[in-house]
């Protein structure tokens, strides 16, 4: 597979903001619809095809020869915007619509040269046609038999097809050209360019042409030259479309023409039909059987993922790289207030050993909240009213091992094994004590009733709704 228009994979770049130094899982499924059908877009505007075997293609072409009369004259504006841009536009509508001729052009006005030879390039003619330009033309006189004679040179065709676009010059009879071109073979189609009532022409200056009375100069459609068309089977017309259709009618093989046309499976059909799937599901319902799908397939490798990620983060632990045992713990995901409850509860003692004790305060109420366990109750305790990077004695706290993750049915005694409650904190404890004036050690263990009194009634509420107030839930 192969795109015939690479360039357009430079949009890509304006997605790439959207994915540097984020977590895919944040993003809802409608985000990922839209990108997708951007990425679709682009993809079909890159055009994909498969290349097929080339096919050589063969066609007899018929040999036209194109006349432009190129005198003064024709820069009379009877026709707007003139005569000669007219004839311009008439010449590049004919290129592009005769599929099987090859043209050759030749300019006349009191002598006539050779623009173009035969050719099939149609490009280079249409180049030629917007290159001609009428000013550097000061010639006031055409010649059409030196136009005929041109053309009958440029052909080898038995009958040669000739078209002449001009404004029929200044002779009043074409009796001579007429029987030139009946004797050379020539079939030649006139295309009138100028106007009944004519125009005037203007010379340097602004001033209006005039002869040698003094008389202005009018420009007139010449219709004598008709008598060449009647007398060689041609059109005299004005008509684009009758000039075609005389043209089809006229076609000769003059000559074998070779084509090789290289064919390619279009894929952007496929891409643009993906995109419309990718933004419906994206902006409908759809999205929910999608979902569905995702999940029915998705579920077992999600749960071999997130065991994978636990398991890391617990040798984190253990090896003191608190830090990255705590970014290991946080891509864990589940929605089963259990797991959730363990996941928090190591959360909380990564951050301890981190020293941020505020955040682990917050940890630990939220696997309370989840599930209550007597060791999490019992750290949130001990670092209660410890400040924000105050040195601390901890014992090492042990988090959850994978057993905990994978059987986490088993007994509420069970749910928790790492995290005891050995920590001591050398800030004052809230169970300490006045005996005559000195002050006791705090005691290590909490009785569980006293404990669940010091709960606030939030947290009651909280802890009965089993839920977490959080901005991104799981």
């Amino acid at each position: 597979m192969s795109v015939l228009f690479p360039q357009y994979f430079w949009f890509l770049l304006f997605l790439l903001p959207l994915f540097i130094k984020r977590d895919f899982r944040e993003y809802r499924v409608t985000f990922y619809g839209y990108m997708l059908s951007a990425l679709f877009i682009i993809i079909a505007l890159s055009r994909p095809v498969i290349e097929q075997e080339p096919i050589e293609s063969k066609q007899m072409l018929s040999d036209v020869i194109i006349g432009v009369d190129l005198s003064y004259s024709m820069q009379t504006n009877d026709i707007e915007p003139t005569r000669l841009a007219y004839a311009k536009e008439m010449l590049k509508k004919l290129v592009e619509a005769e599929q099987k001729s090859r043209f050759g052009v030749l300019g006349f006005t009191t002598n006539a040269i050779v623009l173009s030879p035969l050719t099939e390039d149609k490009e280079l003619l249409l180049h030629l046609f917007s290159s001609i330009d009428e000013k550097l033309i000061i010639t006031k006189g055409s010649s059409v038999m030196s136009a005929l004679e041109l053309s009958r040179k440029m052909s080898n065709s038995k009958k040669a097809t000739v078209v002449l676009f001009s404004d029929g010059a200044d002779e009043l009879g074409y009796e001579a050209e007429a029987n030139f071109a009946k004797k050379n073979n020539l079939r030649v189609n006139i295309f009138m360019t100028a106007s009944t009532m004519g125009g005037t022409m203007k010379i340097d200056g602004g001033e209006l042409l005039k002869d040698e009375l003094g008389d202005i100069v009018v420009s007139r459609e010449n219709s004598a030259i008709k008598e060449i068309s009647d007398a060689t089977g041609g059109v005299y017309t004005k008509d684009f479309d009758e000039l075609l259709e005389a043209l089809e009618s006229q076609k000769t093989k003059d000559k074998e023409s070779k084509t090789t046309i290289v064919r390619n499976l279009e894929l952007f059909y496929y891409f643009i039909a993906l995109a419309i799937v990718a933004f419906l599901v994206s902006v409908t319902t759809l999205k929910r059987f999608v979902v569905a799908f995702l999940l029915l397939f998705g579920v077992h490798a999600n749960a071999t993922q997130n065991m994978d990620f636990f398991n890391r983060a617990t040798e984190f632990y253990r090896s003191g790289e608190y830090e990255k045992a705590l970014e290991s713990y946080e891509l864990v995901k589940s929605n089963d207030p259990q797991i959730k409850s363990i996941i928090y509860y190591n959360i909380a003692n990564s951050l301890v050993r981190l020293q941020e004790f505020k955040k682990a305060r917050e940890a630990y109420l939220k696997s309370l909240t989840l599930s209550y366990s007597r060791e999490a109750d019992e750290n949130m305790e001990f670092i209660r009213d410890v400040e924000e990077k105050k040195e601390m004695s901890t014992g090492k706290q042990q988090s959850k091992d994978k057993s905990s993750l994978a059987k986490k049915e088993q007994s509420d005694k069970k749910q928790k094994e790492g995290g005891g409650s050995n920590m001591k904190v050398s800030a004052p404890s809230g169970n300490a004590s006045d005996d005559g004036g000195k002050k006791t050690k705090s005691q290590s263990q909490v009785n569980l009733d006293g404990g669940k009194a010091k709960l606030s009634s939030k947290q009651y509420e909280l802890i009965n709704k089993r839920t977490i107030n959080e901005k991104k839930p799981w």
